[in-house]
């Protein structure tokens, strides 16, 4: 017994996906014309001769029928016989459609088998998807005469709504952002504490204040208690301590702020793009020199997009507002999410706007 087999998740629905598999035309479409064979119920022709790894067309026979989840076909191809199975089992983003032929009389030869499994798995991961696809716009309704969020198809650029529009948005809100950072940081300078160091300054030694420059020796206290310096430019800088301790002058123990820390970057693309969706990636840097504990990467949809799956990262939706987070990133290092994104217009649209930690992400 000689098995193949291939599997695909997929988003659809699994009564969608059902009408592919046994609708004859749709068949025809995305892997291989089919017609009926006169005077015999559930029996079809399958015109697969030239295919890869498959030496003439076969005939199949439905054995066993279960609306949408499973599909058993008795195969004959030039004597030999074979069982092919298709299940569909319903998942959170669709349904996963699994697909395995085995042998039952006969053998496919060595040059068959592998050419024969890669025909199928091009056929369930590349041409089905695009055939759903079509079945699902055809589905959608399009008269302009009734309500709906579908009446019509969407008008990219009218009223001044096009990319243009959108960039000057993004970069509108880029400006504010940074405004607010530096506002902060010049807030946070004004507020950094004068006598931070100075209860960790080592004990003044007896001689003058590093500060004095021409003022005389301190060796009697008298002179220093008596002798009261004029208030002068010159005398400013040379006047004397009060007292033998000289007390250090604040400029030089005072050490300025640390700078800040460099910021979590983020870019985004589009992976890919269908009808009705698409899948987003967003990569965070971080080029500090060290690690950074966890980042937020906040993503704003499109009206009506909804986020279905999501892989490399924890995700909430709130009406349009999509936030991840996700574990620390090392020093220098990355982390890459991937979400799949579904819309309610054939043209998929990208999200609005994206930021990680506050700051734009580049790529929007």
């Amino acid at each position: 017994m000689i098995e193949i087999g291939a599997q695909v998740d997929l988003s659809h629905p699994p009564d969608r996906v059902w009408l592919a598999l046994t609708d004859r035309t749709l068949l025809g479409r995305w892997f291989a014309e089919a017609e009926m064979v006169e005077g015999v119920r559930d029996r079809l022709l399958l015109h697969s001769a030239g295919l890869p790894g498959f030496e003439a067309n076969v005939e199949v026979e439905v054995t066993e029928r279960q609306v949408p989840e499973l599909l058993v076909l008795a195969c004959d191809e030039a004597g030999r016989l074979s069982e092919l199975t298709c299940t569909v089992t319903a998942t959170k983003q669709g349904c996963r459609l699994e697909v395995r032929e085995v042998t039952t009389h006969g053998a496919w030869s060595a040059e068959q088998h592998e050419p024969r499994e890669q025909q199928l798995r091009q056929a369930l991961t590349v041409r089905l998807p695009a055939i759903l696809d079509w079945v699902a716009f055809q589905q959608v309704d399009l008269r302009r005469d009734d309500g709906g969020m579908t009446t019509e198809l969407p008008l990219i650029g009218a009223f001044g709504k096009g990319p243009a529009r959108a960039r000057r948005r993004r970069r509108r809100m880029a400006a504010v952002l940074a405004g607010v950072v530096v506002i902060g940081g010049l807030a946070a300078w004004a507020a950094f504490p004068g006598d931070t160091n100075q209860s960790a300054a080592p004990p003044a030694s007896p001689s003058p204040s590093p500060s004095v420059t021409a003022a005389a020796p301190i060796d009697t206290p008298t002179a220093t208690t008596s002798v009261r310096p004029s208030r002068t430019a010159a005398s400013a800088t040379a006047r004397p301590s009060r007292s033998p301790s000289a007390k250090p002058s604040r400029t030089p123990e005072s050490a300025p702020p640390p700078p800040p820390p460099l910021p979590l970057t983020a870019s985004y693309d589009t992976d890919s793009s269908r009808l009705f969706g698409y899948t987003g990636e967003v990569v965070v840097g971080n080029p500090a020199g060290t690690p950074v504990g966890g980042w937020v990467v906040v993503v704003n949809l499109a009206d009506g997009s909804t986020v279905d799956d999501v892989d490399g990262a924890d995700w909430r939706q709130n009406g349009q507002t999509v936030t991840f987070t996700g574990a620390a990133v090392p020093a220098g290092g990355s982390q890459t999410f991937r979400f799949d994104v579904r819309d309610n217009r054939p043209k998929a649209r990208e999200p609005e706007t994206c930021t990680v930690s506050g700051n734009p992400c580049t790529g929007l």
